[in-house]
């Protein structure tokens, strides 16, 4: 083979080289364009993944609402009060049902009230025949007809004419009785019947003076006012002496609630207002509770600044991240209880899942045991029956609990996670009111009490400035204490007005002590 034929070969392969080359490069294009086409599908099926999960997420959420929609609807349609009225035009009637005659009218044998501290009238009732002469005849019998009249709300103007007199050279004056506000003509009784009916009946200062015109009084408005505002500076020194006698209680009960205020600084929307927060203070054993508010704010400098750097007992409320340090070694003579029927609540909202309606169960079944206390039983008895019933229970509603947040079914964003995140968060302080006997499981009590604070809310619809919320504080605190003793708030006012007037600002702290509803006696 000669040089020529050999260069030709060569030269062939190159050829036939440079074609693999040229091909090879050709398929690594299009694989490369080819993965590049799929990691486009991978990244856009990744987003349609994720938008999936938020929208199933979603949907769960809106359809916990619509099952909890369904859920109040069913009890309120399933609520014996509520009566469905059915269809004149599709009720047809029996042709063989007999008639049904009235019944005679009765009270099923039920033993009426009487009412034995009214003022009580005789009216004598003869007969009023033409014939019957009253003279001749003689009574054989009577029969008594008890019925209850209402007397409209009564305005007197009383005018004091005081006398200067001579006797013996020496003169005497008469001496009207002080009004409880300086240069005021109304009485303790008009004030006091002005806060009954805002703060116990929680009508609005407008509604009041409304009242007070129909039933023949005209008060202006801004006098109504301007006698809340003074006679709740007349009492001030009340809530120094209520916070003292509350933080003496060895058990609180605390929560918080939201009222708007009207402010000079103006929110993002441009408007003058804003939400503002009163707290509230039950002492379960004095029975006292006092509401208190500081500028509106829902921060934990509140509380601390409340119960300050020593206080001794228990202090029960929700979940609310600030009542968390009572928890640490910044209060270690405090112990937190928490409360039973929040978390329940949590598990409510979710009832058609089956897991949930497992915890409610659970909670309930600690209720059903402290329904078996008998009210005769002694402190300790109680405290033994709690220590035996409580602690398997417990113990079975967390390991409920944490089977529920290991399961992977269980999406970490979903009611059903945090209902159970929030109980466990709670579990340690929901454990501890079994240590004593009056401890309640739940925080029910101070939250009737915060029922207050919510119609004002709804009936006043603000409070006109951080001072006024004070106020409304105050006379909340006096007036709902009053109603925990049983107390007639009309005449616990009425009695405390008219002392105030002789009380000396400057009067030892006793004095105002033995003013407060759990000691007060009316004079």
């Amino acid at each position: 083979m000669n040089s020529k034929r050999i260069i030709e070969l060569q030269e062939d392969q190159l050829k036939l080289s440079a074609q693999r080359e040229k091909m090879y490069l050709e398929q690594l294009v299009r694989q490369s364009e080819q993965i590049e086409s799929l990691s486009v599908q991978v990244g856009s099926l990744t987003e349609t993944i994720r938008s999936l999960e938020k929208s199933l997420l979603q949907k769960n959420g809106d359809m916990q609402k619509v099952e909890g929609k369904n859920r109040r609807m069913s009890k309120l349609l399933s609520n014996k009060s509520e009566k469905l009225v059915p269809d004149a035009a599709k009720e047809e009637p029996a042709e063989t049902a007999p008639p049904v005659l009235p019944k005679d009218r009765g009270n099923n044998n039920a033993k009426r009230k009487e009412y034995f501290s009214l003022e009580t009238i005789v009216e004598h009732v003869y007969p009023d025949d033409p014939a019957f002469d009253k003279e001749k005849a003689r009574v054989i019998g009577s029969v008594d007809s008890v019925m209850y009249t209402y007397s409209k709300a009564t305005f007197k103007k009383i005018i004091y004419r005081q006398y200067n007199c001579v006797q013996q050279e020496k003169v005497y004056s008469g001496k009207a009785p002080r009004s409880p506000l300086q240069n005021s003509n109304y009485d303790a009784s008009f004030i006091a019947g002005m806060l009954q009916l805002r703060y116990v009946y929680s009508m609005p200062v407008e509604r009041i003076v409304k009242y007070f015109t129909e039933n023949g009084f005209e008060l202006n408005k801004a006098t109504a006012h301007g006698l809340i505002k003074k006679s709740a500076g007349l009492m001030d020194r009340l809530d120094d002496v209520l916070h003292t006698a509350i933080l003496e209680d060895d058990y609180l009960c605390m929560d918080e609630s939201y009222h708007t205020i009207l402010t000079k600084e103006k929110n993002k929307d441009g408007k003058g207002v804003r939400k503002g927060y009163i707290w509230a203070s039950l002492a379960n054993t004095k029975k006292l509770v006092q509401y208190f508010y500081e500028n509106g704010s829902r921060s934990r400098e509140v509380l601390t600044n409340y119960i300050g750097n020593h206080y001794k007992g228990a202090i029960q409320s929700d979940g609310l991240i600030n009542y968390k340090i009572l928890e640490t070694d910044t209060y270690p003579d405090v112990i937190r209880l928490a409360c039973f029927q929040h978390c329940k609540r949590q598990f409510l909202d979710l009832a058609n899942d089956k897991e949930a309606i497992g915890i409610v169960n659970i909670i309930n079944r600690l209720y059903q045991a402290e329904h078996k206390i008998d009210p005769k039983w002694k402190p300790d008895k109680i405290l033994e029956h709690r220590q035996e019933y409580a602690p398997p229970i417990l113990a079975e509603l967390k390991s409920k609990l944490l089977e529920i947040q290991s399961n992977p079914s269980t999406l970490p964003k979903s009611p059903l996670s945090k209902a159970v995140n929030y109980t466990l968060n709670e579990y340690d302080a929901l454990c501890n009111y079994i240590v004593r006997p009056d401890y309640a499981l739940d925080n029910n009590a101070v939250e009737r009490c915060m029922r207050s604070i919510s119609l004002s809310r709804k009936n006043s619809l603000f409070c006109g400035s951080h001072a006024g919320a004070k106020r409304t504080a105050l006379l909340y605190s006096l007036s709902i204490s009053c109603k925990l003793h049983n107390i007639n708030s009309f005449e616990y006012f009425t009695d405390i007005l008219n002392r105030l007037a002789y009380i000396s600002p400057t009067a030892p702290d006793q004095i105002y002590r033995d003013l407060l509803p759990d000691k007060w006696t009316k004079l």
